[in-house]
């Protein structure tokens, strides 16, 4: 059964109603999708995008003579078609890894405070405030002198 953790090229066979296929697993190729996984498919002569639990039932390891007859038979044009395929896919790098190019953001100094602008909250005039100077009243009305 296949198992991409141990080589970092796996050649194997896939089985299917349609035919076997021998297929190659490259740990090296850009990651798929959640759930996919990338084999370079011999028969069709691309890396097709496959939806990993229903391959993987169906890949089968290769005995040693039979991957290196493998890579002897498609191994070049295994590695022409991963070239292109890296290159199409070098716009799928990690936006983490690159560096910030933006240009530095802009502080806006903060203002100076004006002495002309502090205003006392008891400059203010209330108009419906009759207050004719009389502290002897408070608001209410009452007359604080009794």
């Amino acid at each position: 059964m296949y198992n991409m953790a141990k080589k970092q090229l796996w050649v194997g066979e896939l089985r299917t109603a349609r035919g076997n296929t021998i297929v190659f697993h490259d740990g090296q190729l850009p990651e798929a999708s959640k759930g996919r996984v990338y084999l370079y498919n011999t028969v069709r002569n691309i890396i097709v995008e496959y939806v990993e639990d229903i391959v993987k039932v169906n890949l089968h390891d290769l005995d040693d003579a039979q991957v290196k007859a493998a890579l002897e038979q498609f191994g070049d044009a295994w590695k022409a078609v991963r070239a292109e395929f890296m290159v199409k896919h070098q716009a799928r790098i990690d936006l983490s890894k690159v560096p910030d190019t933006a240009p530095p953001k802009k502080v806006k100094p903060a203002p100076e405070p004006d002495e002309s602008s502090d205003v006392d909250i008891d400059d203010f005039d209330d108009p419906d405030d009759t207050d004719d100077g009389d502290d002897d009243y408070d608001e209410m009305g009452d007359n604080l002198d009794d």
